[in-house]
């Protein structure tokens, strides 16, 4: 079995590549982004490519070289199930009201007059979404039909820039006040006020469609549910101080007590049917405490799950200790290159 990964440093690679280390497992660094790669993992059984939503060459490139080699029979991670939702929420409303998941109830449009219409009618506040971003980029509370509505002419209208430099700065300055950002990043965040993300320059607005969730109350946190094969381990990210929105806030509880249960048992149901080989589950909780999720990725930041206590296995036992969960990434590539 030979591996070819894809190299980013601070990605997953960092971890797979010691892992073949140190397990005396054939791999190659190559690039994705050659003219030849198809010709460069010719004597590979796998690719593996941690791919990001925020680097523009990634989003052209990834999923196009990933399932094309997906056909041949050449193993990848991510593979299709895994991957083809990928910092799309409307795909993932789809995806997961398809499949009867428990989904906050969610809104897409892509005509201006019936999202009015849906507007003139329906309760707030709603969430605002733009079918891409991490961190809570692109996420606002609606309070109002007259807010909607404005949201909603822009959307068929010019559109929203794939990044908000003046949030992404007062952000920064929030979360440096809560202790979580350095004076640093502040200062790099007001950077990015005069200088875009290369992602952001080369991205047309985000227009044509409207994108809105219940915004689901009484919810201090959120927690965060990730499978890799059959495994699961998790956290709580707390809310932002006067805000909703926990993604991004920087502030988690990693005691396993933490965890609710019903998330890891819905977390293992609803990747049954999706079969992803890495995917996070986000979750909120309605008036009645049932868990609803708010929204899925197969990737996520590489050492915040470091401290975390254990992990389930499928049977719902709790294995407390320290992992890797690249390496499992990596070993059920090889497991199951038949």
């Amino acid at each position: 079995m030979k591996l070819a990964i894809h190299h980013r440093p601070g990605s997953f690679s960092d971890r797979w590549i010691a892992h073949c280390k140190q397990e005396n497992i054939d791999y190659k660094i190559v690039n994705c982004f050659d003219n030849d790669i198809i010709d460069q993992i010719e004597d590979c059984d796998a690719l593996m490519w941690h791919h990001h939503h925020g680097k523009y060459k990634d989003v052209l490139a990834a999923k196009k070289v990933l399932f094309a080699l997906e056909h041949t029979g050449i193993k990848v991670f991510p593979d299709f199930k895994t991957a083809w939702h990928f910092d799309d929420k409307v795909a993932q409303k789809y995806l997961l009201e398809a499949i009867d998941a428990p989904l906050v109830p969610s809104y897409v449009f892509y005509d201006k007059a019936e999202a009015i219409k849906w507007a003139n009618q329906t309760t707030y506040p709603k969430v605002f979404k733009l079918k891409g971003g991490a961190g809570s980029a692109n996420v606002k509370l609606v309070r109002t039909k007259s807010e909607c509505i404005k949201l909603i002419n822009k959307a068929f209208g010019t559109g929203f820039k794939q990044f908000d430099g003046k949030a992404y700065f007062l952000d920064t300055i929030k979360k440096y006040k809560s202790g979580t950002k350095s004076f640093q990043q502040v200062a790099k965040s007001f950077g990015r006020m005069l200088t875009s993300t290369e992602y952001a320059k080369n991205s047309p607005p985000e227009r044509g469609y409207v994108y809105f969730q219940d915004f689901i109350p009484d919810n201090d946190s959120d927690i965060r549910i990730i499978i890799v094969g059959s495994k699961a381990f998790g956290l709580k990210r707390m809310v932002r101080k006067n805000d909703f929105r926990a993604s991004g806030s920087g502030t988690i509880k990693y005691s396993v007590e933490e965890i609710d249960d019903k998330c890891v048992e819905i977390a293992f149901q609803v990747n049954k049917k999706i079969k992803s080989q890495s995917i996070a589950f986000d979750f909120v909780f309605d008036q009645t405490n049932k868990p609803l999720i708010v929204e899925i990725s197969y990737a996520y930041s590489t050492s915040a799950y470091d401290k975390c206590e254990g992990y389930w296995t499928e049977d719902f036992q709790f294995h407390k200790g320290s992992f890797t969960p690249q390496v499992w990434m990596a070993e059920n590539i090889i497991k199951n290159k038949g």
